[in-house]
């Protein structure tokens, strides 16, 4: 099975810019081995099941909970049984069709 999960998580609560809060958690994701793709509007993760995403999602929250007092979440999940390497599969099964896009 392949878990595509599309989130976002900051700080509500820390003033205009969050990036210090932010990556805490990319650091995390980084070193978690997940394989993850960063955008400037989210993260894209892959994983082998629901259970994996949601105690990353919640071990994501707890990088943030200790010192912000209102943190915003929204999350998306793509769901596949039998497939795996969709983070680029989805990508490549369009540029087979058009060609080449931006990145």
């Amino acid at each position: 099975m392949s878990v595509l999960a599309e989130f976002a998580m900051f700080p509500t609560d820390k003033g205009e810019s969050v990036s210090p809060y932010v990556s805490r958690i990319i650091k995390m994701i980084d070193e978690s081995g997940f394989h993850y793709k960063l955008t400037p509007m989210g993260t894209i993760v892959e994983a082998n099941t629901i259970e994996e995403i949601t105690d990353f999602i919640e071990k994501a929250y707890k990088l943030l909970e200790p010192d912000c007092n209102r943190i915003y979440s929204t999350i998306k999940l793509d769901i596949r049984k039998g497939a795996g390497n969709r983070l680029e599969g989805k990508v490549m099964s369009v540029e087979n069709k058009i060609g080449k896009v931006k990145k």
